[in-house]
C-alpha cells in the first residue's frame, strides 16, 4: 500500500468513525436543555454533515486498496495482520450498505435496525481497522514476513506427487544385454534369419 493510500484510509476512518460515535451518543444520551429542542446538542446536526461528508471518502480509499492490497494480500496468504484484515473487510459492504439505506428508509422499524446495524458494522470496521495497524508497528519481523508471502497452491496433485508416479528404468546397451536361451531372454526373430544346417 503507498503512503499517500494509508494516510488517506486512516484519516477517513477515524473521521467518519468517530463522527458517527459521538452522534450517536449525541442523539441517544444527550437531554436537551430546551424542551422544544429538536437535537440533544447544538453540535449533533454539524456532526451529521461531517460523518456524511467523510463518508464517500472512506469509500473511495477503499475502492483504491481492493485490488492491490486487499485482494493481493489475501491470495497470496500474507500472515501479518491477515486476521485484523479479514474482520474489517468482511463488515466493510454491510456498513456501506445500512449507511446509505438508513438515508432513504422511512419506516420507524426499519430505521431503527438499519441504524443500530450501521453502528455495529462501523464500530467492528473502526476496531479492526486499528488492530490491522497496530500488527504493522510491533517490529521488523512483521515487515520481513510480509515481504515473503506464501504463494498459493494449486488444486490438484503434480506428477511428482501423485502416487501413480512413472518409474523410469535404465536401458542397457545391445552388447551388454545378452540373448538367447541362456541368459533367460527370448530371442526375437525378424525374418531374416534363416536357421542352420545343423538345426
Amino acid at each position: 500500500m503507498k503512503r499517500l493510500q494509508k494516510w488517506l484510509l486512516m484519516c477517513s476512518s477515524l473521521v467518519t468513525g468517530v463522527t458517527g460515535i459521538v452522534y450517536f451518543w449525541m442523539k441517544r444520551f444527550l437531554v436537551p436543555v430546551d424542551p422544544f429542542a429538536v437535537v440533544g446538542h447544538p453540535f449533533e446536526p454539524w456532526l451529521l454533515k461531517a460523518h456524511i461528508l467523510a463518508a464517500p471518502v472512506l469509500v473511495f480509499a477503499l475502492g483504491l486498496i481492493t485490488v492491490d492490497h486487499i485482494w493481493k494480500n489475501y491470495r497470496c496468504l500474507v500472515p501479518a495482520g491477515r486476521r485484523s484484515g479479514i474482520a474489517a473487510t468482511w463488515v466493510i459492504a454491510p456498513m456501506v450498505a445500512t449507511g446509505y439505506l438508513v438515508q432513504v428508509v422511512t419506516a420507524v422499524g426499519w430505521l431503527s435496525a438499519l441504524g443500530w446495524a450501521h453502528l455495529g458494522a462501523g464500530v467492528w470496521y473502526l476496531v479492526s481497522v486499528v488492530a490491522h495497524q497496530q500488527v504493522f508497528r510491533r517490529g521488523p519481523n512483521v515487515a520481513a514476513t510480509s515481504a515473503h508471502p506464501q504463494r498459493p497452491r494449486r488444486r490438484g496433485r503434480s506428477l511428482l506427487t501423485s502416487s501413480r508416479a512413472v518409474r523410469v528404468l535404465p536401458v542397457a546397451s545391445p552388447e551388454s544385454t545378452p540373448t538367447g536361451p541362456s541368459s533367460g531372454r527370448p530371442t526375437i526373430r525378424t525374418g531374416t534369419e534363416w536357421p542352420s544346417k545343423g538345426s
